[in-house]
């Protein structure tokens, strides 16, 4: 039986995505950010790739991850405040996330890293936590995506593993944003026919 696929309205019930969170460890909300900030990024992307700063994406902890294009092949650069207006307006959305999350469900959330990722054609990530064995500051994992006019033709949907259930596809929808527990959700991206383009985060607690 295939995977149930998300391309409309919120996929779990509740007003809220702390609810969704708390209760199946994972949640989809459209439309996180405006469609113009989603475009300005997804274009910030782009050009960071042709201007070379993007690297390929490494696999585990550490100073030098190890690349293993069998097991994950997008290309990533981190993100930090004051890199550009778009950034910024970005990352005061993730502030005012990890603020309700804290509020709603008293997670202690300290902070915050994400990067861009995107994917070339044929690339994809193999299932897998985000949260390192050596290092369990991660808590949760926030995915938003870029890309306009996506199609169930280009494939690169998130697969989420819930435990207990069926798994889930989320496809890589513009301005879609999907979030779930770093410790607890396996997941992995399928291959992508197209460009893929996203931000990918966690929110982490202090050691």
């Amino acid at each position: 039986m295939p995977a149930p696929s998300f391309d409309g309205a919120l996929a779990v019930p509740g007003p809220s995505v702390a609810d969704g969170l708390c209760h199946a460890g994972w949640v989809m909300q459209e439309h996180f950010i405006p469609p113009e900030l989603s475009r300005q990024l997804a274009a910030e992307c782009v050009q960071s790739m042709l201007n070379g700063n993007m690297k390929g994406a490494g696999v585990g902890s550490g100073h030098a991850p190890l690349l293993q294009p069998d097991i994950r092949g997008d290309h990533i650069e981190w993100l930090e405040a004051g890199r550009s207006a778009a950034c910024d307006r970005y990352l005061e959305h993730m502030e005012a996330l990890r603020l309700t999350l804290n509020r709603e469900l008293f997670l202690g959330l300290d902070e915050y890293e994400s990067h861009f990722a995107l994917y070339a054609p044929g690339a994809f990530y193999r299932a897998h936590l985000d949260r390192f064995r050596d290092d369990d500051k991660r808590t949760v994992s926030v995915v938003l995506y870029l890309n306009d006019d996506w199609l169930p033709a280009h494939g690169g949907a998130l697969r989420l593993h819930p435990q207990g259930a069926p798994v889930v596809d989320v496809a890589p929808v513009a301005g879609r944003m999907a979030m779930f527990l770093s410790g607890e959700m396996l997941h992995e991206v399928l291959p992508t026919a197209r460009e893929r383009l996203s931000i990918a985060g966690w929110f982490r607690r202090r050691a």
